[in-house]
């Protein structure tokens, strides 16, 4: 898998529905994983200039089986794979992995395919025709996530995160955001 994600050892299992275990979160992680704008605009409301961004993880592979379902494309063509950490002062908060498939980053003229350490979020929420096509949950696992993340923070017990479909001018790409402990210490 270290092909396809500095992330993950396999991927996340999504869930298109709330979840029993899902309605028992805390109001604070539920916030996060229904926040229907920005997160790089909450983030930047919470920790002002110290909320940074770190690429992990910037290649065009195969996504994920379950990604090009979703997405609808064949599963052998590449896409740009984007893994990111969002972090106050090096703090990290959450994970990030993003597929962004060649006819969307042609149709955005290339601005999603070198943003380095620029917010994702500030480019896409930029778009007035940004559309929200589906929303999946997920519940990952320690033994999920890949021995580099392992070491580098905490990743127990489990970590809930989110997966969403946008489109921009009608092409598709696929985030998916995970909410680390730290996120919450603050709050």
């Amino acid at each position: 898998m270290p092909d396809k994600s500095f992330l993950f050892k396999r991927p996340p299992l999504w869930s298109d529905h709330e979840t029993a275990a899902q309605r028992r979160l805390p109001a604070e992680l539920q916030s996060w994983l229904n926040e229907t704008g920005s997160l790089t605009k909450r983030l930047r409301g919470i920790y002002g200039n110290r909320f940074g961004v770190e690429l992990l993880f910037h290649r065009w592979k195969p996504a994920f089986n379950d990604e090009c379902r979703l997405l609808k494309l064949p599963p052998a063509r590449y896409q740009l794979i984007r893994e990111v950490v969002l972090h106050a002062g090096g703090r990290p908060l959450v994970l990030a992995r993003t597929v962004l498939p060649d006819p969307t980053i042609k149709i955005a003229h290339r601005n999603l395919s070198h943003l380095g350490t620029r917010p994702l979020g500030e480019v896409i929420f930029a778009y007035p025709d940004l559309q929200r096509r589906h929303r999946q949950f997920s519940r990952a696992e320690p033994a999920q996530w890949a021995t580099a993340v392992q070491a580098r923070m905490p990743m127990e017990p489990s970590v809930w995160g989110r997966r969403t479909e946008y489109a921009i001018h009608g092409h598709s790409l696929l985030v998916a955001e995970f909410f680390l402990p730290a996120l919450f210490e603050r709050l």
